[in-house]
């Protein structure tokens, strides 16, 4: 692909699960790491595969290819010698026995096989939806629940994984078919062969990924190990860059925090290379959170491409040492859709087209596939037409690959699919990965003295820090890192409980418990992270073996906002 004339465009699919595994037991909390696995990661594979002009960059973050590998090996263990699967809901698909009707257990088992989206999930199925509504009729009538029967809770189980399936295999297995033609009264055969249809799907996505990187299809690339806030690590104070008056929390900065950055990024190549077998060569540090420091660390670590969020350029050409330089690009017309080099680190930057990419997470789901392609499209010739430099110009659309789709009708079957084949035959732009982009374009990027930290989220870090829940939680945070410093200093540990502390610091030290720490987030995941927050934290002080202190006992954060203001999406821009 050298310079045709046509704009590249380039769509970064990024997959991220914190880790919901207690180290201590191996028991997952939460299911949500394979259930996106059997509906987004595989139909997000199943599409590029189905069309073989095809390209995109797909991100893995490494503590989520480790869970992936640690389920698909669960299921086939139970499949083959009646091992334990240690994720209740997961087991449950094949519980013999399950909870009394009535019971406590049997509502909670029943509530849980509700999350779901209701609109494309459950009211897709009519069997499902009527299975729901009855949950619901219980839920605000306990005493209903036990006029229910087993088979009951066996059916909603049933739907429940049946709805997570991915849209390409529903429409192609036949096993799926029959499964959801017969409707009830599931036996546990028919469960059995469910749980091995979960399994084969886990298991395919390293394989099914790792062959499309080494057709040329994809480019693979990672984000730190467990997912933490680089730039916060590395300094706390890096949040004032974009927000001068952000409140701080009381700890000065996180002890040792830039070799704790390096570890994430030495540990999350090596994990990455042992799944997929080469070094990637592009970052998405954690939800694009980069900064002048960050990027030298990334530098360091031989990464050739790193990509954040619009707002950050555009917070960085207001800085005053990119003045001279901004009033220049402004006048010739070139800023956003193209590669940069900051602080004289030679790593090309690339930004994320927030517009673009929001109209596909937060519009397009209500409209016809159709005029969504038109529209999406309609706005990326404009972008081409008007830079008119095809050598230097990319279009970037960067995503969550895996909690948009829900909102879509049928996972956004047909929205890929048109998005594929629309843009791999269009005349004007070309679907390419940034690292063909700099191999064999060869683009020239712009030089800016500094980079104004920031996140792909609103341009700033306000979204993991500076709300007083956040700021508790990272004050949780540095103590507990002062204690694990200090342990070290004093006691010896041998080899393999050292790596188990240092696994363990990595989880708490993730960005997603700050992201749902806050009072605009829904209550139901504020408890569930902040819970997980604070049994990770618990487990690090006894992994030291140094008395946990009593405010792990105390609820962090509340939460109560609406799904649409807080919840697991934001939109790039906070004006929107």
């Amino acid at each position: 692909m050298a310079n045709n004339g046509k704009t590249k465009v380039v769509f970064l699919w990024h997959m991220h699960q914190p880790d919901y595994r207690d180290i201590m037991t191996g028991e997952y909390y939460f299911p949500w790491t394979y259930l996106h696995a059997i509906k987004d990661y595989v139909d997000m594979a199943a599409h590029i595969e189905a069309q073989l002009s095809a390209k995109a960059v797909v991100n893995f973050a490494p503590i989520l290819l480790e869970q992936l590998d640690d389920y698909a090996q669960q299921i086939a263990a139970h499949l083959s010698r009646g091992e334990k699967i240690r994720d209740a809901v997961l087991a449950s698909l094949v519980e013999p026995n399950l909870p009394l009707p009535g019971s406590m257990a049997f509502v909670d088992l029943a509530q849980k096989y509700l999350r779901a989206n209701r609109e494309r999930m459950i009211e897709r199925f009519p069997v499902y939806r009527e299975l729901a509504d009855l949950v619901q009729s219980f839920k605000e009538k306990p005493y209903l629940g036990r006029y229910l029967n087993e088979q009951f809770l066996v059916d909603l189980g049933v739907w429940y994984h049946l709805s997570w399936l991915a849209e390409i295999p529903r429409r192609s297995d036949e096993r799926i078919q029959r499964l959801q033609l017969k409707e009830r009264g599931f036996t546990l055969e028919e469960r059995r062969e469910l749980l091995g249809i979960i399994g084969e799907l886990v298991a395919s996505i390293g394989p099914r990924y790792k062959k499309l990187a080494d057709d040329g299809q994809i480019e693979l690339c990672m984000s730190p190990y467990a997912h933490p806030i680089i730039p916060l690590l590395i300094d706390l104070n890096s949040a004032k860059e974009a927000m001068p008056n952000v409140s701080l929390p009381h700890a000065t900065c996180y002890p040792d925090g830039r070799n704790r950055a390096k570890w994430h990024l030495n540990e999350g190549i090596k994990t990455f290379e042992h799944y997929f077998g080469k070094r990637p060569r592009g970052c998405w540090a954690s939800e694009g959170s980069l900064s002048d420091d960050t990027l030298k660390l990334l530098h360091e670590a031989k990464f050739d491409w790193a990509a954040t969020g619009d707002s950050v350029l555009h917070n960085s050409l207001r800085a005053s040492e990119n003045l001279a330089i901004a009033t220049e690009l402004k006048t010739t017309q070139k800023s956003l859709h193209r590669a940069y080099e900051f602080a004289n680190v030679k790593i090309n930057t690339f930004f994320r087209d927030d517009g673009l990419s929001d109209l596909i997470g937060f519009k397009y789901s209500t409209w016809h596939s159709d005029d969504a392609i038109g529209d999406l499209v309609n706005h990326m010739v404009n972008i081409a037409n008007t830079a008119k430099d095809t050598k230097n110009t990319v279009i970037s659309v960067i995503m969550d690959g895996e909690n948009a789709w829900e909102y879509f009708p049928e996972n956004a079957f047909h929205f890929l699919h048109s998005l594929y084949e629309r843009l791999t035959t269009h005349p004007l732009l070309e679907l390419s990965t940034y690292s063909e982009i700099l191999d064999q374009q060869k683009p020239e990027p712009l030089h800016l003295p500094h980079l104004v930290a920031g996140s792909w989220v609103y341009g700033t870090f306000s979204t993991w820090i500076g709300d007083k829940d956040k700021n508790r939680g990272w004050d949780m945070l540095c103590d507990a890192k002062q204690q694990v410093d200090q342990a070290l200093r004093k006691r010896s540990f041998s080899a393999e409980h050292l790596s188990q502390i240092e696994k363990q610091l990595a989880l708490c030290e993730g960005s997603d418990w700050f992201w749902w720490f806050g009072d605009y987030n829904p209550a139901q995941s504020v408890s569930d992270f902040e819970y997980l927050f604070r049994r990770h934290l618990m487990n690090l002080y006894a992994l030291i073996e140094t008395p946990a202190p009593g405010y792990l006992n105390q609820v962090i954060s509340i939460g109560g906002g609406d799904p649409a203001s807080g919840g697991v999406m934001r939109q790039g821009h906070a004006n929107q």
